[in-house]
């Protein structure tokens, strides 16, 4: 398996800046690097760099005012004061910037300047299938779609150091959590219960900690684009409709080592894997494709449910990792059916080929399936 091109395009027109946000070591420099060689780059992850600026933020206009071309600021959440210098050039001096972060937290905690829609905004998340040659499944269950993991001869190692010197120790750190086993106890329940309509008072129970601690975590998470929740779909007529969310961690390969999944094809834990990975890829489609698309999930009251549905009813998408798919593994998008049109549902399985059933849902192989949502097909 190897990288072939990154899907990421800023498409900033001339004079244009633009936030880039994405966990740690989703290529974002690399990117950075490889396509805009020519910018002039103040990386404060460097330990001189930051101590210049967080000490005078003015330096930023005072270096550069005559400045011509293209500024990056990499991880510009750690001097958040540097902003209203940025906005001080861009409405003064016309200069554009990149400016790259990996957490949101400490932006708006601070109440920093997010520079008033000046700056456009773009996501970068772990790689896609349109982005890798020889895709293995059954590896990237384990490796994740981190770069540097996927690209690993020996991806749990780097994933161990990950969740040991970042996820528990930096996360921890920039959330201000006192309780760093606490913390990594929270990691590995919000990693089993992954995909699973959240309930904070029972990850509380399971973690010792009190519901509204846990709610703190999940925010976190999600404000350091290591998670995110998924919303119920809500305008159903007929039926009544579960309201609670869901939450994901951001990368399949993570999420199954901190809760020690070993997800070997065939069985349960790879199901869940499964589901995981392809609402990945839906993501990434969103990130770089429609960024206002929403994705939801529906479920009624009565248990009846379908993973995902795309757009305003544009896509319906079941997963199921079987070789095979029977009738009873379609009730919930023929439930679907009956609460209203949608233009396209499907199962995305493990079948080698594509079938159309009489009820009018397509059985798509998970490659077919993916090939067709990135050339636009549905959406």
């Amino acid at each position: 398996m190897k990288i072939i091109r990154r899907r990421l395009d800023l498409k900033l027109p001339s004079g244009k800046s633009a936030f880039l946000w994405g966990p740690r070591k989703v290529g974002k420099t690399f990117w950075i690097e490889h396509h805009l060689p020519e910018a002039t780059v103040l990386d404060f992850l460097k330990s001189e760099v930051f101590a210049e600026f967080s000490a005078r933020p003015e330096l930023l206009r005072e270096k550069f005012i005559h400045h011509k071309g293209l500024i990056v600021i990499d991880e510009v959440q750690k001097v958040p004061a540097i902003l209203n210098e940025v906005q001080w050039l861009i409405d003064h001096k016309k200069i554009a910037f990149l400016l790259t972060g990996s957490s949101a937290r400490k932006l708006r905690r601070g109440q920093a300047n997010l520079l008033g829609g000046r700056a456009w905004r773009y996501t970068m998340v772990p790689l896609s299938f349109m982005e890798v040659q020889g895709f293995d499944l059954e590896k990237v269950a384990i490796s994740g779609l981190l770069p540097p993991h996927f690209l690993s001869p020996d991806p749990l190692a780097d994933i161990r150091a990950y969740v040991a010197d970042y996820l528990k120790e930096e996360i921890a750190s920039e959330a201000l959590v006192q309780n760093i086993p606490d913390f990594s106890e929270f990691l590995r329940i919000a990693a089993l219960t992954s995909s699973e309509l959240l309930n904070y008072v029972n990850v509380g129970r399971e973690c010792g900690v009190s519901h509204k601690v846990v709610r703190r975590y999940f925010d976190i998470l999600e404000d350091t684009y290591l998670g995110f929740r998924i919303k119920p779909w809500r305008k159903s007529k007929n039926r009544r409709m579960i309201l609670t969310e869901k939450f994901y961690l951001f990368d399949v390969g993570i999420a199954n080592y901190l809760a020690r999944r070993r997800p070997l094809l065939g069985s349960s834990e790879f199901g869940k894997s499964f589901e995981h990975y392809i609402l990945m890829e839906l993501r990434a489609y969103q990130a770089y494709k429609n960024p206002d698309l929403p994705i939801h999930f529906w479920r009624t009251a009565s248990g009846q449910e379908v993973d995902f549905i795309v757009g305003d009813r544009e896509l319906a998408v079941e997963i199921k990792a079987s070789r095979r798919v029977h009738e009873g593994d379609i009730r919930g998008l023929m439930a679907l059916r009956e609460d209203g049109p949608v233009k396209k549902r499907v199962v995305v399985s493990l079948e080698k080929e594509p079938r159309w059933l009489s009820s009018g849902i397509d059985v798509l192989p998970w490659k077919i399936f993916l090939e067709r949502l990135w050339s636009g097909e549905w959406i």
